[in-house]
């Protein structure tokens, strides 16, 4: 009997061990205290997807917090963040949308965080073995000194546009996108538009589609992408030197158009996370974990490359994450919330 009463007792101090450790974890938070589920923007994009779900995994384990994710556009999540009606925003490319920095910068919502060291990148790209080869595949390199955008007019004739043989063929962003507009200036401002077609696919799932088929056949392509990617995950890819960033050339491609734009590498991007200052002001242990997430470029390309492969669901590729990447992911982390998100694994 006496056994019987110790072992109970031994249950009863650690359920309330336990109990007080939930409290610990929720207690820095008055929105979790409320019950209230912290609302996400459902993204698009994988790289997205991924973060966000590996955001959520971490908050409801770690941090005994509800979420749920919303489906809306980009002026939707704007309205909805400064309203409080959402709560977060993952993946937000800094500098890019005018209205969400005003926003920022009048404190209407708060950014946090680098989501991928050293930020993403944006650019012009041939597949590797076009300038070194494959020897597994028996390619031989067929343009070895390509180095630099400058070099293009040169090897024309090895992107060769099969509809029009007297050119090469750029692969450009679908018409409309942001990326596009910013791509039909380069190739004016590196005096290309003589030299190569500037072909704009239907879609996305098209444009994409090309570029796997290139690569999967073996053969040159250029094209513009950005990382994080599927497309730079999965396949080996060079990226072509452009001028450094000059902000008064920037200007000529992306801000104000001009008829002479001069060239430059697009800025270094940091991919941060909105949040709506209510939620912010009142969580400030779920806002250093989104100061903290950072994921090396290779790594997230590499996962998010295997989601698209493996038809794997961006919940389960944040779970296999943090259960791969222990040690990465603890420096993330409260000590109380390393105990409940690892303790339950």
């Amino acid at each position: 009997m006496e056994g019987k009463v110790k072992k109970a007792a031994k249950i009863a101090v650690a359920a309330t061990s336990l109990l007080f450790a939930h409290a610990a974890l929720a207690s820095d938070s008055s929105w979790c205290e409320s019950g209230r589920p912290i609302k996400f923007a459902e993204i698009g994009w994988d790289s997205g997807k991924f973060f966000t779900e590996l955001m959520r995994e971490i908050i409801e384990k770690g941090y005994g917090c509800k979420t749920e994710a919303v489906v809306g556009s980009s002026p939707i999540t704007q309205a909805a963040l400064l309203n409080n009606d959402l709560q977060v925003f993952v993946e937000y490319w800094q500098g890019r949308t005018e209205s969400f920095e005003r926003a920022a910068e009048r404190g209407s919502i708060q950014l946090v965080g680098s989501l991928v060291k050293g930020g993403g990148r944006e650019g012009w790209f041939v597949p590797e073995y076009v300038i070194h080869g494959d020897p597994v595949r028996g390619i031989k390199p067929i343009a070895p000194n390509l180095k630099s955008v400058s070099d293009l007019a040169r090897y024309a004739e090895v992107f060769r546009d099969d509809e029009d043989p007297t050119k090469g063929r750029f692969y450009n962003c679908p018409t409309g996108w942001a990326c596009e507009k910013d791509n039909n200036q380069r190739l004016k401002a590196y005096k290309l538009t003589a030299s190569y077609n500037n072909f704009r696919p239907g879609t996305g799932a098209a444009f994409d589609a090309a570029i796997a088929s290139a690569f999967q056949r073996g053969k040159p392509i250029l094209f513009t992408y950005w990382g994080p990617s599927n497309i730079l995950g999965k396949y080996k890819s060079v990226q072509l030197q452009e001028p450094e960033f000059n902000s008064a050339c920037w200007k000529t491609i992306h801000e104000n158009p001009s008829s002479n734009p001069c060239g430059s590498a697009s800025p270094a991007t940091n991919l941060t996370t909105a949040l709506s200052r209510d939620f912010a002001k009142g969580s400030p242990a779920i806002v250093g974990l989104m100061q903290n997430v950072s994921v090396p470029m290779e790594d997230i390309n590499r996962v998010i490359a295997e989601m698209a492969d493996k038809k794997i669901p961006p919940r389960a590729a944040a779970r296999t994450y943090i259960n791969e990447n222990k040690k990465t992911v603890e420096q993330w982390l409260s000590p109380e919330a390393k105990k409940a998100l690892y303790g339950a694994r």
